[in-house]
């Protein structure tokens, strides 16, 4: 179980929130916390007070991968393949064991072909999967999407999704404005003004809160 307790970070406020293993989707308004939450929960950003605990570690001393809404940011190699391998070479592992396991996510990805290329030739669609790959590749516990499919088309997002759920992280967090998703979750979170208005099973919270719960307020169209 992931533990959120007495967080406090930057407007985000949460006394206490259980998320369980499966996919939980973070859904809310622009601006309401999404990603400071989940940057948070990712060990990205540290609260200014409380813990967060991922099956009873602090998120940087555990494996998570963070893949956020405009990957290139996040890139820091020009080769495909060096960027796939930098969590390995970053903790130092053999050479053999950092060839098979780039080669093997990227295959399993159908990306193979992209390895020597340059990342800044690459589409945005291959963008995000070469930084899905390269959350992967050290096999996390814990998956965190910020709003990834933001700029792709249907069939790219899907892509994202398939292979994210197939990565055997045993928590998969997704902030997205797909409800359809949503829907299919094994949990969901409502954050807005940076309070989580209602978490659990999907049909519960929308039951309990009303579609309402995702429309902006008028001061922030």
């Amino acid at each position: 179980m992931i533990e959120v307790t007495g967080l406090v970070t930057g407007t985000v406020r949460v006394p206490y929130l259980a998320i369980p293993i499966g996919i939980t989707v973070v859904m809310g308004p622009n601006g309401g916390g999404k990603t400071t939450l989940l940057a948070t929960l990712a060990g990205v950003r540290e609260p200014a007070e409380g813990t967060v605990q991922i099956d009873g570690t602090h998120p940087r001393q555990c494996e998570v991968g963070w893949v956020g809404e405009v990957p290139e940011r996040q890139m820091i190699f020009s080769r495909v393949f060096d960027e796939i391998a930098a969590p390995l070479r970053f903790r130092c592992r053999p050479c053999p064991e950092v060839q098979d396991r780039v080669r093997g996510v990227a295959g399993s990805m159908g990306i193979a072909g992209l390895l020597e290329r340059d990342v800044r030739e690459l589409s945005g669609g291959e963008r995000i999967l070469v930084a899905l790959a390269t959350a992967l590749v050290a096999m996390p516990v814990a998956l965190i999407l910020d709003e990834a499919d933001t700029h792709l088309d249907w069939q790219t997002a899907r892509e994202v999704m398939v292979h994210a759920e197939r990565s055997g992280a045993r928590y998969l967090l997704v902030s997205t404005h797909d409800s359809a998703f949503a829907w299919s979750a094994d949990s969901l979170i409502i954050i807005r003004d940076g309070k989580v208005w209602g978490s659990g099973p999907p049909h519960t919270v929308f039951e309990a809160l009303g579609q309402d719960c995702l429309v902006p307020l008028p001061w922030e169209h």
